[in-house]
């Protein structure tokens, strides 16, 4: 977690991001809160191989299912369940629930334990995310600023993805996997902690929050405007491109690794974090970036960059290169993936931040929760049934081809005379 830190204080240092207390106090939580996450994913392997034996990957697997149904599905409802209430109070409560889960699970025996426990707390996620995602352009009121907030909250979740396995592979060394659950535990509590003792802005209050919306309208409010908006239907076929290129790497880099260029087990943290490069080397370049393009440009490009990798995926798998060209192939269609999904997500909270207001944010930054992870319902089961099914060079080139097809459409939907606003300045 200190490392973390460490590295994205030196990212921002000179622009002091760091200085607005309130922003540093959030951050801050979503470190520790991500740690904690990086922690209970390693526990969970290793309890459900515990309950499970050998079946253990199915467990997971339906577990990572029950997990997108939850951050699909739940987000809108706790969204408009939550919607009057102190953003304080919803980010605490969803870390309380967190936490409370973290303590319950190594008591669990049955695998559908395991299930229901992993939708209550990924429903709490769904709750915290969004809610987070809103507040802080709340916080920050220079445009700059909130690229660098962003900037440094995209190097947070690479890190923790490259650190978390490590801390907890130095963590089994000397505790039981059960302690994992305590250190998940005590990140949730910290969180929580440093939620309270930040002073978060009121929400403006809206007209269509006098109860004269019905539950169902205000379900869907969020998902209409993404439809109603040249930018936020860009971003929506963005999200797909996003998809296509994560699951990919997530689903199928251990078949790279061992069958398609001949590695050990061990080097699937290799590739892994080769990907994390790509993504985090983007950005540290993003704020820069972004004084010179506007976000639809990068984003689009980001878009090609993605198309680009996946094509390159297709001819690793179909061409098989062995020693080390098959490693350099490898090494840089994941970092070109990691980098085109990185140029898309980085910079897409300032799209919903530009085409909303305080009252609706919230709305907004659920319906992206929502429909970003919906697309992983799609790209998740072709990567992985239609590689373990037919052929990896088959499951590829469909990834290829959803990711070619959705940078197109996002170019067609999202044309330059409807961005808004121009290229932020220093």
């Amino acid at each position: 977690m200190g490392m973390v830190v460490g590295v994205a204080v030196s990212q921002v240092r000179s622009e002091s991001v760091l200085a607005i207390p309130a922003f540093r106090r959030l951050f801050t939580a979503q470190v520790v809160a991500l740690v904690g996450t990086g922690l209970l994913t390693v526990a969970l392997g290793l309890l459900a191989y515990d309950i499970a034996g050998s079946s253990a990957g199915a467990v997971l697997g339906t577990a990572l299912a029950v997990k997108m149904v939850a951050y699909v599905g739940v987000a809108p409802v706790m969204s408009v369940l939550t919607g009057r209430l102190p953003r304080t109070t919803v980010l605490v409560s969803a870390d309380v629930v967190r936490l409370a889960i973290a303590v319950l699970l190594p008591f669990v025996t049955q695998v559908w334990q395991v299930y229901v426990l992993v939708f209550v707390l990924q429903a709490a996620s769904a709750t915290f995310t969004p809610t987070f995602q809103a507040v802080v352009p709340a916080v920050i009121s220079r445009d700059d600023q909130y690229t660098r907030a962003l900037s440094l909250s995209r190097l947070a979740y690479d890190l923790e993805s490259l650190l978390s396995p490590m801390l907890a592979a130095a963590l089994l060394t000397v505790v039981s996997y059960h302690l994992l659950f305590v250190g998940t535990a005590l990140g949730f509590a910290l969180s929580a902690v440093l939620v309270v003792g930040t002073r978060l802005p009121d929400r403006e209050p809206r007209s269509d929050r006098d109860g004269s919306r019905s539950f169902g309208d205000r379900l869907v409010a969020g998902v209409r405007r993404f439809g109603s908006r040249p930018s936020l239907r860009g971003l929506l076929a963005l999200n797909l491109v996003v998809a296509a290129g994560t699951a990919l790497v997530i689903v199928n880099s251990v078949v790279y690794v061992r069958d398609v260029v001949g590695g050990s087990a061990s080097a699937l943290a290799v590739a892994l974090g080769v990907f994390g490069g790509g993504s985090m080397m983007v950005a540290f370049a993003v704020p820069r970036i972004l004084t010179v393009v506007d976000d639809r440009r990068l984003m689009l490009a980001g878009g090609v960059v993605v198309s680009l990798g996946t094509t390159g995926a297709v001819a690793l798998a179909a061409l098989r290169p062995s020693g080390a060209a098959g490693w350099a192939s490898l090494a840089v269609a994941w970092a070109v993936l990691g980098a085109g999904t990185s140029m898309i997500s980085t910079p897409s909270a300032r799209v919903i931040t530009r085409d909303s207001d305080d009252g609706d944010r919230d709305e907004l930054f659920t319906a992206q929760f929502s429909l970003s992870h919906a697309c992983f319902l799609l790209t998740y089961p072709v990567a992985g049934w239609v590689g373990a099914e037919v052929s990896q060079v088959v499951a590829a080139s469909v990834i290829a081809a959803l990711a070619t097809l959705a940078a197109l459409g996002a170019c067609r939907l999202w044309t330059p005379a409807s961005t808004v606003g121009a290229p932020p300045t220093e």
